[in-house]
């Protein structure tokens, strides 16, 4: 889990740093940095899957040894802070340092690293566990280190071990075990590719495989379908999969002796049921990224996918990051979830996003004791706060 992140220099996000939680939505209105922060994240994932930073900022083709990796929204060129009320260059140097929570671990595990976009090169890399660098794993400027420049050092084996524990490999694990959540109907309402899928595709692909391997265990099944069933009382008795003519699964509810396909049901109904099977994968993203969760939703039921968001996420596994533009989402949250809310707000004149917890904007807490929430997001408060 990550409990606090720094990103410098990328995209808009010129200085920007989180204290994360198990649940973190992040608002704003269009362009304002939330999906940049995604990107930010994506970046630590391909550095996990032990990319070279061309293919991370670029992207890789399919090959023999692993999938297709899309490269990051306008490639290395757009991948540094651009100021826009002056004609200079970007900056080329990037940061990102992640601080986090390993099982077995009593101490913070700290990983940073500087990026050259410009020469798609490291300049500087360290890992280290505790608060400060006295346990440094490994950590020094790179670049009069031939060949080590491109491959993050994270990557490469093999590392010591430090208090008998494999390190690098954990953090590696912990930086790429990451789901980007974006669920296509298309894809939900087609047969599974296999009988059965241990996690779904990024955009749904295989759903109907996740859902045959969820239900046959009996304490996931109930928990799934009462999220179902609170969603469309009307429609649902039960989850149930079709089979096609090869015997592959499709999914579909039950009510009575009728089964509707998913070939019948609404895109908003699939997505919640996409999400909602998302937090019941054998295989458990420790990181479950998804925008936009207002999408396909009436907003009188954006409060019941909260609290499956908060529910699933409390012990941090998975660790949730959504993003909304929805008012309705701050109408259905408490005081806590104010600390891991976050508002995003670009500056018109620098192009510089701010990204602050809604507990810490100036006076929101006292009026939104007040007054919802929600109508201080619609009106625009929020933003001029800032």
């Amino acid at each position: 889990m990550i409990t606090h992140i720094e990103i410098e220099g990328f995209k808009s996000l010129k200085k920007v740093a989180l204290d994360l939680g198990g649940l973190n939505i992040f608002i704003g209105t269009n362009a304002s940095g939330k999906s940049n922060f995604f990107e930010a994240l994506r970046v630590l994932q391909g550095i996990g899957y032990g990319f070279t930073i061309s293919e991370i900022f670029d992207g890789k083709p399919k090959s023999a040894t692993g999938e297709v990796w899309e490269g990051i929204r306008g490639g290395s060129a757009l991948a540094s802070f651009r100021n826009s009320a002056v004609a200079e260059p970007s900056l080329r140097i990037v940061r990102f340092t992640v601080k986090l929570k390993a099982e077995g671990l009593d101490q913070p595990l700290t990983y940073s690293i500087a990026i050259d976009t410009g020469e798609a090169q490291i300049r500087s890399e360290r890992l280290w566990v505790g608060e400060n660098l006295e346990n440094l794993i490994f950590g020094e400027q790179l670049a009069s280190v031939p060949g080590n420049l491109t491959v993050p050092m994270l990557a490469l084996a093999p590392l010591p071990d430090v208090f008998g524990v494999q390190l690098t490999k954990i953090c590696r694990a912990l930086l790429a075990d990451t789901q980007v959540l974006d669920p296509a109907a298309e894809n939900l309402r087609d047969y599974s590719k296999v009988p059965q899928a241990r996690r779904m595709g990024d955009r749904g692909e295989n759903f109907a495989g996740l859902v045959s391997s969820i239900l046959p265990q009996d304490a996931t099944t109930s928990a799934y379908t009462s999220w179902l069933k609170q969603l469309t009382p009307a429609e649902l008795d039960e989850v149930v999969l079709l089979r096609g003519a090869l015997k592959e699964p499709l999914f579909a509810f039950k009510k009575g002796n009728q089964a509707i396909p998913a070939s019948i049901l609404s895109d908003g109904t699939l997505r919640f049921a996409a999400i909602a099977a998302a937090f019941f994968q054998p295989d458990m993203p420790r990181t479950l990224l998804i925008e936009e969760i207002e999408t396909g939703l009436h907003p009188t039921r954006l409060r019941l996918l909260l609290e499956l968001l908060r529910s699933q996420s409390v012990n941090g596994t998975p660790q949730v990051m959504a993003t909304s533009h929805s008012p309705q989402v701050l109408a259905w949250l408490t005081e806590d979830d104010y600390k891991t809310t976050f508002l995003c707000r670009k500056d018109e004149e620098t192009g510089a996003s701010t990204i602050i917890p809604l507990s810490e904007v100036p006076g929101f807490l006292d009026l939104a004791r007040k007054q919802p929430a929600s109508d201080l997001f619609a009106e625009g408060w929020l933003e001029g706060a800032l």
